[in-house]
């Protein structure tokens, strides 16, 4: 039987999770390469034989993106798989007239051929782009379902930037789990918040391993929450499918892949940060909700902004560090840095692109909606010394650290600085612990 050349087009996450439930038993086909994007440091590398499987011994190779077109004729291909997400359509299709006129088919998997099903009751939180909130609501949620005694146990979507096969299964409890895992700070952002808060999370490669491990943790478990990262639709079957909607970028739940998906499979859709948007944006939003989605139960919210220190931002000449793939993947020129220098009083916001050394000079030069902003790129420990060595050279009075994480325990900040804290808050709509009442009598599930 002839198999297929596959290359699957990713950037360390879907494409990894397509292969593993999709590829890597299939004797139909052959993947001979991924592509990687988006994420630094992930091309010119292989994805393991441990991880691979016994129909690849030698490993896949992962090569830039930029060479598809050739790679496709070079290794004779006959399907790409596009597998990472927060794409415009635009981009997706400009992928794909590539691949088609390479000569090769252009390949999108859905739900069917690549979610898991649990043994648990599992609730996702999803997104329509990175930024919108969904982590501040995946925290919500937790705690909600906590306040009922149940047992919960949070899986991320992947971002597995180093040793492949050390995180083909990650779980993390405590702030040193962080440390033992060599966690970027994009991890950290996204686990740190959790585990403060006494919640176990899991991340890694294989998520089927990685979920039969979570709905068997030894503190118990009664239900899953799928945190779901950048605006991907979930790795598994969901019970209650929650997603999120940002009317700072109306219109973009319909021109971004795979968000629209994520809107038609909502059973709840927030619209987040109406506190801080237009109103005629919020009304926007919500009319494609009802348009594309009419059984969504729709709910609006504010993310509640608050800050450590206020003496720090009022009147104050400042630096505002904002979480990094929320202004470079997710295309904002704001966060909540920003917002609280509003609210608070800030007299000017330091442009930091005459500061930037290293990797940062690249990231504002190529992201120029960001302006005066700085993003807080943490891939890997150089970026992290190019931000320390960023901020500390700013002509500034005082820096907001508007990221989820303190940046100060991580580098050394020479300057008065203070944290920026956002929290869900419901405004209108049916309350989440009401739904979330319904879930738990539906599923039978009882506190212990």
């Amino acid at each position: 039987m002839n198999r297929k050349n596959v290359i699957i087009i990713g950037a360390a996450g879907r494409d990894f999770h397509n292969f593993n439930v999709y590829y890597r038993n299939n004797g139909n086909y052959r993947v001979v390469a991924f592509t990687a994007s988006q994420i630094p440091n992930i091309d010119d590398r292989r994805y393991p034989t441990e991880l691979a499987g016994k129909m690849y011994p030698e490993g896949i190779p992962i090569y830039p993106q930029g060479q598809l077109a050739e790679l496709i004729k070079k290794l004779e291909v006959d399907e790409c798989v596009f597998a990472y997400s927060d794409v415009e359509y635009k981009d997706v299709m400009s992928i794909g007239a590539t691949v088609n006129a390479s000569g090769a088919d252009f390949i999108l998997l859905g739900p069917g051929s690549t979610m898991l099903k649990s043994n648990k009751p599992l609730i996702s939180i999803c997104a329509i782009r990175t930024g919108c909130g969904k982590s501040q609501t995946s925290r919500k949620i937790i705690e909600l379902l906590m306040e009922h005694n149940l047992k919960v146990v949070a899986i991320r979507h992947p971002m597995p930037y180093g040793d492949l096969v050390a995180q083909r299964v990650q779980r993390f409890a405590t702030v040193e789990d962080l440390e033992r895992h060599n966690c970027t700070v994009e991890e950290m952002e996204e686990y740190e918040p959790h585990v403060e808060r006494g919640n176990i999370i899991y991340a890694g490669v294989d998520y089927e391993d990685i979920l039969r491990a979570a709905e068997n943790d030894p503190d118990g478990c009664d239900v899953i929450v799928w945190d779901g990262g950048n605006n991907d639709f979930p790795f598994y079957e969901s019970d209650l499918s929650v997603v999120i909607l940002d009317p700072h970028r109306p219109g973009h739940e319909l021109n971004y892949y795979p968000g629209e998906v994520n809107l038609k499979l909502a059973d709840v859709a927030i619209i987040n940060k109406v506190d801080s948007a237009d109103a005629g944006a919020v009304l926007e939003v919500e009319g494609n909700i009802r348009t594309n989605n009419e059984n969504a139960v729709i709910i609006k919210a504010e993310s509640k902004i608050t800050a450590d220190n206020i003496d720090i931002i009022r009147d104050k000449r400042v630096l505002v560090v904002e979480d990094g793939p929320t202004l470079t993947h997710g295309g904002m020129k704001l966060g909540a840095g920003t917002i609280a220098a509003r609210r608070f009083g800030a007299r000017e916001l330091v442009d930091p692109r005459p500061y930037a050394t290293g990797e940062l000079v690249e990231t504002l030069d190529k992201y120029t909606h960001i302006g005066t902003l700085l993003p807080a790129m943490g891939y890997g420990e150089q970026q992290l010394r190019d931000l320390e060595a960023t901020i500390n050279r700013a002509d500034c009075d005082s820096v907001i650290i508007g990221t989820p994480i303190d940046l100060n325990r991580v580098i050394n900040i020479n300057k008065p600085h203070t944290r920026v804290h956002y929290e869900f808050g419901e405004t209108e709509g049916p309350s989440l612990d009401a739904i979330l009442s319904n879930f738990i009598g539906e599923h039978r599930l009882e506190g212990k």
